[in-house]
């Protein structure tokens, strides 16, 4: 496994070792032991979560206030462009964004650290992404950052309008997510 530090602290591409020869290929796509030991010990997976889309759908950018989200993020079928933007309120990097290619055939993951909001462009006809994360999904206390907030300036690969859900097309800028992460602290 090759981990790869990217610019935001925490945030890590996970590169597991892939075997390949005539009949297809074959990868340990989580080790826990391994993965403690490249990105940092305790961290503890509670569920597993699965989606499809189909080109254009973007998806995010999602954070909860109460129990964060730990992610670690690949795709089993397609392409996508994921995202973490740093919501942590004390980080010198805070409001930063991270974008990184996400395709099927080269078994990359991202890890995204809680206290990140994640999103992803499905840039594929069709693509299934599968996640660990490391708390329960809370719906009272989710918050959506707008995935063309001017003041994060994502810089997403495609020019189109994306197909977003009705609560994603609601996202916060970021102004008010900070809001609403200092009243929650």
């Amino acid at each position: 496994m090759n981990v790869i530090d990217t610019l935001l602290p925490g945030v890590k591409i996970i590169e597991p070792t892939v075997f390949k020869d005539e009949r297809g290929s074959f990868s340990e796509t989580y080790n826990h032991r391994e993965f403690c030991e490249s990105v940092g010990d305790g961290i503890q997976f509670v569920q597993d979560n699965q989606s499809q889309s189909t080109r254009g759908v973007l998806r995010g950018l999602h954070l909860q206030l109460r129990k964060p989200q730990g992610k670690l993020v690949r795709v089993t079928a397609g392409e996508i462009f994921d995202v973490a933007v740093d919501c942590r309120l004390d980080s010198a990097t805070f409001s930063q964004w991270i974008g990184v290619p996400l395709v099927a055939e080269s078994f990359r993951q991202l890890w995204i650290p809680a206290g990140f909001a994640h999103g992803f462009l499905t840039l594929s006809d069709y693509a299934e992404v599968q996640y660990k994360v490391t708390d329960y999904y809370d719906p009272g206390h989710e918050l959506t950052l707008a995935w063309n907030d001017t003041q994060v300036g994502i810089e997403w690969p495609s020019d189109s309008q994306p197909l977003l859900s009705p609560k994603d097309t609601l996202g916060l800028n970021l102004q008010a997510v900070t809001q609403k992460l200092e009243r929650f602290v």
